[in-house]
């Protein structure tokens, strides 16, 4: 389980600014179900990527991840995420640092992408995170300029496991068990990364453990994620403004679409409701649950 990226400039951040993002260092650096965290950093300055990961090992950090993915226009105007697979220099030298700075003992792990508008540069970025320390490299298999448009070029990431020495995982474009099957003939990866393929099917992780042993599971109905979804929105309404809930509800039921098509009822009936206690009773919630 890896964090949202922690946004590090300039200074050494105070503990309470990891802990708004990874509550979990009070829980042993796990999840409530007992997986690890991954604490997720992004920034361009080494001495302070460095210092403050040096900090987050100090509050309980066990792997450190390293983003340079990331295709936000705003990220990357402020020289965070895809934008530095311009610069492999530069990527060796933020990598090298932070493996410097932190306890042998803590991994140290970086992702990108195949580049920023193109693929020239896509094995010098992943030699020089190989070469500066990272003990694992995960590829989301598109440029930024790509996005998440369809398709990920998976092939990409066997020619990248060719040229570097440390595991190698893919990401990207893996929406379903036939997806992860496809991913792995094509290029090989022993271990793949799921974002929006998780968020989109709850339990695609499930799946694709029980066809790696060559079994099936029923997958999850839609009346299974009504408990889970209840949750969720229980926590927007905790965690959020009551004006910022109801569009991060619609975003997840936008994900479920791909998988369940009450997902595409429910959002249409939702669509323009704003108002939070006419959202709780439309999804039969307890208002006071």
């Amino acid at each position: 389980c890896v964090t949202e990226f922690i946004r590090v400039s300039e200074r050494l951040m105070p503990a309470h600014y990891f802990y708004k993002y990874a509550s979990e260092f009070h829980n042993g650096a796990k999840t409530d179900a007992g997986t690890p965290l991954r604490l997720q950093l992004l920034g361009s300055d080494p001495v302070c990527l460095a210092e403050n990961a040096a900090f987050a090992c100090e509050l309980g950090a066990p792997v450190l991840d390293l983003n340079f993915g990331c295709p936000a226009k705003t990220v990357n105007r402020s020289r965070g995420g895809a934008v530095l697979l311009k610069e492999p220099e530069l990527l060796h030298t933020i990598v090298s640092q932070v493996r410097r700075a932190v306890p042998k003992d803590i991994p140290v792990t970086a992702k990108m992408r195949l580049g920023y508008e193109n693929t020239d540069l896509a094995l010098d970025c992943a030699r020089a995170l190989a070469d500066g320390g990272a003990e694992q490299i995960v590829v989301h298999a598109r440029t930024k300029v790509d996005g998440y448009k369809p398709p990920a070029h998976w092939e990409w990431i066997a020619r990248i496991q060719d040229v570097v020495k440390i595991p190698v995982v893919a990401n990207g474009e893996i929406w379903t068990v036939d997806d992860w099957l496809r991913c792995r003939e094509i290029c090989g990866a022993r271990d793949i990364m799921i974002g929006r393929g998780l968020v989109a099917r709850p339990d695609l992780a499930r799946q694709i453990a029980a066809a790696q042993k060559g079994e099936e599971v029923v997958p999850m109905t839609w009346a299974e994620l009504q408990p889970m979804l209840r949750t969720f929105w229980q926590a927007c309404l905790v965690k959020m403004t009551l004006v910022q809930a109801p569009g991060r509800l619609k975003q997840w039921l936008v994900l479920l679409t791909k998988s369940y098509p009450e997902a595409t009822l429910m959002f249409n009936t939702l669509r323009r409701e704003t108002d939070c206690d006419r959202i709780t009773v439309l999804l039969g919630c307890s208002p006071k649950s």
